[in-house]
């Protein structure tokens, strides 16, 4: 039994899908389980309804009308008869209609797990018919219902024995009788059966946990790229593809902010043994990247740029000196508002620490910290991390940038940078 993530690109338009379809012809006889992220820029569009809603813009209405439009027109595209369709994707639709039209009482993470999951859900919907309509013997399954996490709402932590339990009375029956399930990446649920989510780019992690529930023999993650690559090919021509690799060295990349698998992908994998193959949709002829149980061997430099960063200056209100208790107290704050530290140095009267950017998140943190620390906000920086740097590669990417904060070890390089004036 495998495990095949197909991600937003993969499924971008009603050729694509198509061409999903054509890929999957090649496995017909395998047991399949097929986790299946939102549509190319579903999620971006959807958060950008939360965004409006959030601020009490008229415009997420129009928003959110404008996706429900673009998914009909998908349907109707692959589809000669699409009412029975059209009208699961719109009641899926009318859920977010629905808290739109209400005012807000719940918190951001809240409202942004109801609205944005629906991607997920709409997608499977139109790939579940699509299959059947090429004589593929499918069931269609809520994600929801799988994988049962905690109430800790853009990443919720996931309970391991009731996950096991729901996916191995949810999905083994369904293997059994012959049929493909077709499922959601990204999403999950509560024990009260409350929306949550996994953490942006979810679906890899999503299909993890199946494949380790499961005990699969491999997890193949579907990519427009041809597999790990050593840095973003968007941005660095130079970039190579890696054709091995460990799962340690796999979950250093990730940690790092490496996008091409999600960060929690590899543990459950690791654990049980499981090799996941990083491919690319567009050519099968390439068997892809690798990561499973190696030895560490040499690896070239691998490069994560992280944009859109911000750093933040914080010392005490009477620059006394940093203690243990002020830390406690800075972090505590970052963990309770789901603030992601991606660097920190401490010195006797401050604290320099890298967040990603998020407005909503950043305006309550400083909010917090005022009555305690002056805190000053340095932005856009952008984070550049190097595993197995050499100085040519690391004076290369930073010439010509001011340099904000450097920390080396003999394995890896950060540095937060800003374009110079």
């Amino acid at each position: 039994m495998q495990v095949f993530k197909f991600g937003g690109a993969s499924i971008k338009n009603s050729n694509a899908i198509r061409q999903l379809a054509d890929l999957l012809d090649n496995y017909r006889k395998e047991q399949l389980v097929l986790v299946i992220s939102a549509m190319d820029k579903t999620t971006n569009e959807l958060e950008e309804v939360v965004e409006l809603y959030w601020r009490g813009d008229a415009g997420a209405t129009e928003k959110l009308s404008k996706i429900k439009a673009w998914h009909f027109e998908i349907v109707d595209e692959l589809f000669d008869s699409s009412t029975d369709l059209k009208a699961l994707v719109n009641d899926l639709f009318v859920e977010a209609e629905w808290i739109l039209e209400d005012e807000i009482h719940d918190t951001y993470d809240y409202l942004y797990d109801q609205i944005v999951a629906i991607g997920e859900l709409v997608s499977t919907r139109i790939i579940e018919a699509m299959l059947q309509q090429n004589s593929f013997a499918c069931q269609w399954l809520d994600a929801r219902s799988l994988i049962r996490t905690d109430e800790n709402h853009r990443e919720g932590h996931v309970d391991w024995e009731a996950t096991r339990n729901q996916i191995d009375s949810g999905i083994r029956p369904i293997l059994n009788q012959k049929y493909w399930v077709v499922t959601q990446g990204f999403i999950a649920g509560t024990s009260e059966n409350v929306t949550t989510t996994l953490g942006r780019e979810g679906s890899d992690f999503s299909a993890a946990i199946i494949g380790a529930c499961l005990d699969a023999f491999q997890v193949t993650a579907w990519k427009n790229v041809p597999g790990i690559m050593t840095a973003d090919p968007a941005i660095d021509p130079e970039a190579e593809k890696l054709e091995r690799l460990s799962y340690r060295e796999a979950i250093e990349m990730t940690y790092y902010g490496a996008k091409v698998i999600h960060p929690r992908t590899i543990q459950p994998l690791l654990e049980k043994s499981i090799p996941l193959t990083v491919r690319s949709f567009d050519d099968l002829s390439d068997p892809g990247s690798l990561i499973s149980g190696l030895d560490e061997e040499e690896y070239p430099p691998i490069k994560v740029r992280l944009e859109d960063q911000v750093l933040l200056q914080i010392s005490t209100l009477d620059f006394s000196f940093i203690s243990e208790v002020h830390l406690s107290d800075l972090f505590s704050e970052f963990a309770s508002l789901g603030v992601k530290v991606e660097l920190m140095r401490n010195s006797a009267v401050s604290i320099s620490v890298c967040v990603q950017h998020s407005s909503a998140k950043l305006d309550l943190l400083l909010s917090s910290l005022k009555d305690k620390f002056k805190t000053e906000v340095i932005k856009p920086v952008e984070l550049l991390t190097i595993r197995h740097y050499d100085n040519d590669t690391l004076v290369k990417l930073t010439t010509g940038r001011s340099v904000l904060l450097q920390e080396l070890n003999p394995q890896t390089a950060q540095v937060v940078m800003m374009q110079l004036k």
